[in-house]
């Protein structure tokens, strides 16, 4: 197990530098944003054949993870395709100094490495579990539902804001109706089920603190604020809606009284 983390250690490392150079050739930073999903799925079938958990357990965790994670890739790519690069990249050049490439590389590229191999901890200890047992099948049908929150959340915003009628609107309908975030809590979620498939064995169950961190930045982090934030600034109805509309876990809107 100890030469299993390490080796996805050295990968997850070895990934995010090869992505920094891409970025460094592209001359755009929000590579990382791409390669995000993918490290996830890399980290899946780099632990896949060292894992001692019987085949169902192992493949399970394995497509469930490469399906999420090239699933995000995908879609990252394609809204981020054609369009400036992140506000949030740009600031960290210009702030850099004379050498942004390090800043950026030891600040986002290295910390995601980090987070990412920290986040994953689950699905490498459930390679190792001792069967696909309740829990595991409970496991499933969380990140079920994570998925297609995740999934529907994203398809419906796509929409949304496609359509020339939606420009300065805010998006309150389908999922957007429950939760401001759909997507975060899909993502929350799906964590949440990877881990309850590391829990047939006690090192597993101690990697609570993985889907907590993951949780924890879509909600409290670099996710849901920053994003709001922005929201507030350029959306005139924001804030009626955040006033009416679940932060995070999906429940019915709140009737607003007009005085």
């Amino acid at each position: 197990m100890i030469a299993l983390l390490g080796l996805t250690a050295a990968v997850t490392l070895a990934a995010v530098t090869l992505a920094f150079g891409i970025a460094r050739l592209r001359g755009r930073y929000d590579t990382i944003d791409t390669f995000w999903g993918l490290g996830f799925a890399l980290v899946a079938v780099v632990s896949f054949p060292f894992g001692t958990a019987p085949l169902a357990l192992r493949l399970t965790t394995a497509v469930l993870t490469v399906v999420w994670g090239v699933r995000l890739a995908v879609h990252l790519h394609l809204r981020n395709r054609g369009k400036p690069e992140d506000p949030r990249y740009q600031q960290i050049v210009e702030r850099a100094g004379p050498n942004p490439g390090v800043r950026i590389f030891v600040r986002t590229y290295l910390m995601q490495a980090v987070v990412l191999w920290f986040v994953s901890l689950p699905v490498q200890l459930a390679m190792s579990g001792t069967g696909f047992d309740v829990t595991a099948w409970l496991g499933v049908a969380v990140w079920l539902l994570g998925f297609a929150f995740e999934t529907i959340g994203d398809e419906q915003l796509r929409r949304f804001r496609a359509d020339p009628a939606s420009r300065g609107k805010v998006l309150d309908t389908g999922l957007w109706r429950y939760t401001r975030h759909p997507n975060y809590f899909g993502d929350a979620c799906v964590w949440w089920g990877l881990y309850l498939l590391a829990c047939s064995t006690w090192p597993g169950a101690a990697t609570i603190l993985s889907p907590i961190a993951m949780t924890f930045t879509l909600a409290r982090g670099t996710g849901k604020p920053m994003l709001e934030k922005g929201m507030r600034q350029t959306r005139p109805g924001y804030a009626d809606y955040v006033a009416r509309t679940s932060g995070f876990v999906p429940l019915p809107p709140k009737k607003l009284s007009r005085r």
